[in-house]
């Protein structure tokens, strides 16, 4: 591995906002300023391919093209360099969409429109452009919550390790939606497991698998907690193991949970806490996929949005949303826990962080 590049997705509520872009040093984890592009409408979330030649980022707005809907927008990576240049944007056709990610064949991207309570699919083109949407769906229903669940707020989307399911924690109705992916008709249909709900008030938010590919782990944000799955290959299928909190016993205050993250290891899970303001660290048991809470490192900033490992796991980059920074922690093998480094920089409202290895 010769470069490893750094993506920040931000908010801003001004004119335009910022992708900016980061050289991460393999052996310190510092992060050295390369460059950024400007003027964008709230490109919050990022996805990169596979193959690390394109860059796409929702634009969470409500308004695109004079329709109440958000966009996605394109971008080719200049491999040398690392920086991106605009290709295209298209209609994300639904209000605030929060999330993207790309099937693992690379041909279409899906995203979250978290206030239009929707999830849309696009095709990719073959220079990494974006086509029109090629399915679209419109999420029914609420849950208990009257502030944050009157309606549907798909807040992510996720495609298993086959490349045959795809998992939408909805957090307005408590469940984890699961679809099923057909790449040649280029859309969705419902599993035979069609959802697994979760604790009614929990807000299912974010869903990641274990890299064995027989767990998966979701983290809610309304309730502070984490669940552990077992996961089916074979049919898409959830079955729930565990739910342990991401707080301490003793904390009393306000608390929305965030991010989840696996190690690349399988050993460590990790999961946000904006109030706490803490990476709250599990230890896992990979014969079970069980939790072992381990313990809480404070992530030297305020409202921790999304962080990010790098392929080594060496290190954790946290986005502090709150106090505009990005933190820089080392992990230790054998314990799991990070140790901040010293090393920071500042970035106005960061939302996502994606580590890119380039060979």
């Amino acid at each position: 591995m010769s470069r490893i590049l750094v993506y920040v997705g931000t908010y801003t509520f001004r004119d335009g906002g910022e992708i900016y872009i980061y050289h991460m040093n393999p052996n310190s984890g510092a992060l050295e300023y390369i460059g950024a592009v400007r003027n964008l409408p709230n490109p919050s979330f990022l996805a990169v391919d596979s193959r690390h030649q394109n860059l796409y980022a929702v634009n969470e707005i409500a308004s695109f093209l004079g329709e109440p809907a958000g966009a996605v927008s394109a971008f080719s990576i200049e491999q040398e360099s690392g920086k991106i240049f605009f290709l295209n944007s298209k209609s994300s056709r639904g209000v605030g969409p929060c999330h993207i990610t790309l099937d693992r064949s690379d041909r279409y991207i899906f995203v979250a429109n978290y206030a239009g309570g929707s999830i849309c699919m696009l095709p990719r083109n073959e220079d990494g452009s974006i086509g029109d949407a090629a399915y679209f769906i419109q999420h029914k229903g609420s849950s208990i919550n009257p502030r944050r669940q009157e309606g549907p707020h798909p807040h992510c989307v996720v495609v298993d390790p086959a490349n045959k399911y795809v998992y939408v924690p909805d957090l307005g109705l408590d469940k984890i939606i699961i679809y099923k992916l057909d790449l040649k008709e280029g859309l969705l249909e419902p599993g035979d497991q069609p959802w697994v709900n979760t604790r009614p008030g929990a807000g299912p938010r974010h869903f990641t698998f274990h890299p064995n590919g027989r767990f998966a782990y979701l983290v809610n944000e309304l309730d502070s907690t984490v669940v552990a799955y077992a996961y089916s290959e074979r049919d898409g299928s959830l079955r729930e193991i565990q739910v342990e909190s991401t707080l301490p016993g003793d904390f009393k205050g306000e608390n929305y949970a965030a991010d989840i993250h696996v190690s690349p290891s399988g050993r460590f899970l990790y999961a946000s806490n904006r109030g706490h303001d803490s990476l709250a660290v599990f230890r896992i048991d990979e014969e079970n996929g069980s939790l072992k809470a381990i313990g809480h490192v404070h992530t030297q900033g305020r409202w921790p949005r999304n962080f990010a490992i790098d392929p080594s796991g060496m290190f954790i980059l946290v986005a502090n949303q709150h106090s505009n920074n990005i933190v820089t922690f080392q992990v230790d093998y054998e314990t799991g826990m990070p140790k901040p480094t010293g090393h920071v920089v500042k970035v106005p409202s960061p939302v996502c962080v994606k580590i890119v290895p380039f060979e």
